[in-house]
């Protein structure tokens, strides 16, 4: 019943800007951590961000810097500002959930279907 939607991808020139949004939606008690991770093709998926509850935030040492992720608890929403893009960065962002769900109360791990950036001059 939980739903994860990333949106606010798009094609941008380097040094661009943009805000990615995870809405997360459906039965849910608590949410944990709220986390950002990307994959470009032919590589592994990577860690780009994460933000827990109390706000405690870990970055990727390639984006550390410009990157910066944030969360509205109250709309159960993660962001993720990324500032002067470079080209590597291109890849599919998916936000990822750590949340406790109704009615079971079991923590579970969630995915979003991904939202694609592309930073291209």
């Amino acid at each position: 019943q939980v739903q994860l939607v990333e949106s606010g991808g798009g094609v941008v020139q380097p040094g661009g800007s943009l805000t990615l949004s995870c809405a997360a939606s459906g039965s849910i008690f608590t949410v944990y951590a709220m986390g950002w991770y990307r994959q470009a093709p032919g590589k592994q998926r990577e860690l780009v961000a994460t933000i827990t509850s109390a706000g405690t935030t870990d970055y990727a040492d390639s984006v550390k810097g410009r990157f910066t992720i944030s969360r509205d608890n109250a709309k159960n929403t993660a962001y993720l500002q990324m500032n002067s893009l470079k080209p590597e960065d291109t890849a599919v962002y998916s936000c990822n959930a750590d949340l406790r769900v109704l009615p079971t109360f079991r923590q579970s791990n969630y995915w979003g279907q991904g939202t694609q950036v592309t930073v291209s001059s």
